[in-house]
């Protein structure tokens, strides 16, 4: 058969944004970029990790959190309900109900379809607490409460999704029980540290790619948020082979990426690593001496 007769590659957006602690104007930012993605006619628009708001202080981040059925989640419903695409969000500050004897919330990575409904919803397991020699001290347990599950991948126009956010790319053991599970996109939306980034933001994206032969999916914050707390960007997309194929510039914009699964179908052909895997060998390292 010839490439004019070739079913259309479905075509990804990804988000990189400076959010504030003005959730008008970070929802203005985020309804330009999905507009202009499915202008493109992309199928699927990815956004960062905190795309609803970042707070100068632990008080405005849990006095500004709000719940999945609060006005946000609505307004971003009827965002990709009238844009017709579906919508990665990334990590939005979700309320807790532990009330005033604990007022931390969830980060949780939502998941809207093109009707604008709630199809699936991870909350960050792994969170960031550091103290970095550079001066970076985050501690995202005092505000946060860990995640107690790993979500099935999610069937998206664009292929079938694995859900994370930002710190879980750095444990392996997640992407690949996703990626047992079906996976054939890793999502990682995120706002890392200048610190951690360059260091660290490219290699490990393009790791948990070729290990699971999935596509990885970034969409970043990037630039000042405020006085404290500055983020890398370079959102990209990264192929079942790890070559970066989509990347964004500095400050706000859009990346775009085609996903070619029977690609990635013929990577793993090719290598079959999770055939080739020996879970039986994964537990304690034995302590038998040889004779």
């Amino acid at each position: 058969m010839s490439s004019a007769m070739e079913a259309p590659k479905p075509l990804i957006a990804v988000c990189q944004m400076t959010s504030t602690s003005d959730k008008e104007k970070n929802f203005s930012t985020c309804s330009r970029l999905v507009q202009e993605a499915a202008a493109r006619r992309a199928c699927t628009v990815f956004l960062p990790e905190a795309f609803d708001y970042i707070g100068s202080s632990t008080e405005e981040t849990l006095s500004l959190a709000e719940t999945l059925q609060g006005d946000l989640i609505q307004r971003y419903s009827a965002l990709a309900r009238d844009c017709s695409v579906w919508l990665s969000l990334g990590g939005f500050h979700e309320q807790g109900s532990g009330g005033d004897e604990d007022r931390r919330i969830f980060n949780s990575h939502v998941i809207l379809d093109a009707a604008g409904r709630v199809v699936s919803v991870y909350r960050k397991s792994h969170l960031f607490d550091v103290e970095l020699r550079s001066g970076v001290t985050l501690r995202e347990s005092s505000f946060t409460i860990p995640g107690a599950e790993i979500v099935p991948p999610v069937s998206t126009p664009g292929g079938k999704v694995g859900l994370a956010v930002c710190y879980d790319l750095r444990f392996p053991e997640m992407s690949l029980a996703l990626s047992r599970e079906g996976a054939e996109i890793l999502t990682f939306p995120s706002a890392f540290t200048v610190t951690t980034g360059p260091a660290h933001w490219e290699v490990l994206l393009r790791a948990r790619a070729v290990e699971n032969q999935c596509y990885v999916v970034a969409a970043a914050q990037t630039g000042a948020h405020n006085a404290r707390r500055t983020s890398y960007g370079h959102a990209m997309v990264v192929d079942p082979w790890g070559v970066v194929i989509a990347q964004c510039t500095d400050g706000p914009g859009l990346c775009y990426a085609e996903i070619d699964l029977p690609y990635l179908q013929r990577v793993r052909r090719e290598m079959p690593l999770q055939d080739h895997r020996r879970p039986d060998l994964y537990g304690a390292v034995s302590r038998k001496t040889s004779s």
